[in-house]
């Protein structure tokens, strides 16, 4: 059973903070909404879903989704 998201704000923040604490979310969740108004949290927060085999999504212009993919394990 999937649990609901957990919310993380991280608005006002520079990179890399909202990418860190995705990161730090990530390890007791299954998946996160993450707010982040920083211009380069988009990618990065896609690069560090890449690199972990989230999935990640856009929900709007500072709303992101990170969830863990079928083939990810801790």
């Amino acid at each position: 059973m999937a649990s609901d998201p957990v919310a993380v704000n991280a608005r006002g923040m520079k990179c890399p903070w909202p990418v860190l604490r995705a990161a730090r979310a990530m390890r007791e969740a299954d998946a996160i909404i993450i707010e982040a108004d920083d211009p380069i949290a988009p990618a990065e927060l896609a690069a560090l879903a890449q690199q972990n085999q989230w999935d990640f999504a856009r929900l709007g212009d500072q709303r992101f989704s990170l969830r863990r993919g079928n083939g990810h394990t801790l």
